[in-house]
């Protein structure tokens, strides 16, 4: 085959979502690791995050807080779709954005997220993601956590031993230094109408091919819970990745990397 059309072939659009106060940033070494492998990659901050300039009271919606990823998809040109990487709260957009333009999408990668299921309230995954936690972890759950409630709205942000107990704890240090410098305050939209409510339907969001990269040692939710989730998605490959936290691209960015291109590969 010619070397040329082998490598054009190879090469694809890899469209990477943040987590719950996090923001493009995160991505940093994954995104080093895949544009240096040929492959074009458009890391976002959603509404509020990262170097967005909202505020995050001035967001209304789940639906306009996933805004940029829905408008990355829908001026995508007629003939290319892309392979989405949702991490964590991340996972609930790429769930909305494959329910709006699932044509766009050749695969949606769920990375230590949770992922709904066609017919049920997305917000049904924060009721496993509590259960589990009170469980576990029943006395102050949320140890140096930032809430803030003025109706509608609630507000929170990751404190430092939190995160460092509970995201990075076999991260990188310098990158949990770089997390808590960079976190931004962000919400959960419990009561927003994207969440209550079954909006995600068999027809488009379960007809998009998902991957669910499990992080072993995540101490935010077990592998367990997020087999169940899976198994939700009936054809979900899942796949384990050894020795990494709730922050793969930190923890294991390499091995993160390599796992996407290959399901990028095997999917398109």
């Amino acid at each position: 085959m010619d070397s040329g059309k082998e490598q054009r072939r190879q090469q694809h659009h890899l469209v990477l979502v943040h987590g719950a106060c996090h923001g493009a940033w995160c991505w940093y070494k994954v995104a080093t690791v895949l544009s240096s492998a040929g492959h074009r990659v458009t890391a976002l901050d959603m509404a509020a995050c990262g170097a967005s300039p909202q505020r995050t009271e001035e967001v209304p919606s789940f639906e306009e807080y996933s805004r940029p990823l829905l408008d990355v998809l829908a001026g995508l040109p007629p003939e290319e779709k892309a392979i989405l990487v949702g991490h964590s709260f991340g996972g609930l957009s790429l769930a909305l954005a494959m329910e709006r333009n699932p044509d766009k999408v050749a695969v949606a990668v769920f990375v230590a997220a949770p992922m709904p299921a066609a017919g049920k309230p997305m917000d049904v995954v924060f009721q496993q993601q509590d259960s589990q936690a009170k469980e576990e972890r029943p006395v102050d759950v949320f140890m140096d956590c930032k809430m803030e409630t003025s109706s509608p709205l609630q507000i929170f942000m990751f404190g430092p031993q939190f995160m460092k107990k509970n995201l990075y704890q076999l991260s990188p240090p310098e990158d949990l230094t770089l997390a808590v410098a960079m976190v931004r305050r962000s919400r959960r939209f419990q009561d927003d109408a994207m969440l209550t409510q079954a909006v995600l339907t068999a027809e488009r969001y379960g007809a998009v091919k998902k991957v669910c990269i499990v992080a072993e040692d995540d101490a935010l939710l077990s592998v367990d819970i997020r087999r169940q989730m899976a198994s939700w998605n009936p054809g979900t490959e899942v796949m384990v990745l050894p020795g990494a936290d709730h922050m793969p691209m930190f923890s294991k960015a390499r091995e993160l990397s390599q796992l996407i291109m290959e399901i990028a590969h095997k999917y398109t």
